[in-house]
């Protein structure tokens, strides 16, 4: 059975996720891939202010594809999140409680995540046509020169995803791998 998750998604709603845990997600979130997240953690470095509110935010590392008319979005499917490892640490410290993407994370991710609370959710590669359908509202906030890429604020309803890294730092990757080859031995 899925979990109800409301954003913003707070350090302590996000401690009570479990690696594992399936989730339906509703509420604000945004978009960014690895050019913005440079720029995000450029303007940090400098004392700036950001163009989000980081605290409690949920960020979906995801470049979706134009909308056809009467969508909020077009396709709109994860994208492969080691690619913003470098600069994850630094947001998550400063209020990130989620990420949305596909893929591993780095021994310096998984420790922020632990140390201030946060969680990583898989959403399903290959679905992104499917995945646009609980957006219901999609607005460039910032950088729109960088297109696809830029950052967007996501009004979404029911968008399914798993959490893969919770904020103790149990890994599905890792237990649903060990228990599979357990699984298989008996």
């Amino acid at each position: 059975m899925a979990i109800s998750v409301k954003t913003p998604l707070t350090r302590e709603d996000a401690r009570k996720l479990k690696a594992g845990d399936s989730c339906l997600l509703s509420g604000v979130i945004y978009t960014a891939r690895d050019a913005a997240h440079k720029r995000l953690c450029e303007l940090l470095a400098q004392g700036k202010e950001l163009p989000l509110d980081m605290k409690d935010s949920v960020i979906y590392f995801v470049g979706p594809t134009p909308a056809k008319p009467g969508q909020a979005i077009g396709s709109a499917g994860p994208t492969t999140s080691y690619r913003m490892d470098a600069y994850s640490p630094d947001l998550i410290a400063i209020g990130q409680t989620g990420m949305i993407g596909k893929g591993k994370r780095g021994p310096e991710v998984i420790a922020a995540m632990k140390e201030h609370g946060a969680v990583y959710f898989g959403a399903i590669g290959g679905c992104g046509a499917l995945l646009s359908k609980c957006i219901k509202k999609a607005e460039v906030i910032a950088y729109s020169d960088l297109g696809a890429e830029a950052i967007c604020r996501l009004e979404v309803e029911d968008f399914p995803v798993i959490v893969i890294i919770d904020s103790q730092g149990n890994n599905l990757y890792e237990t649903g791998r060990r228990d599979y080859l357990a699984q298989k031995n008996k």
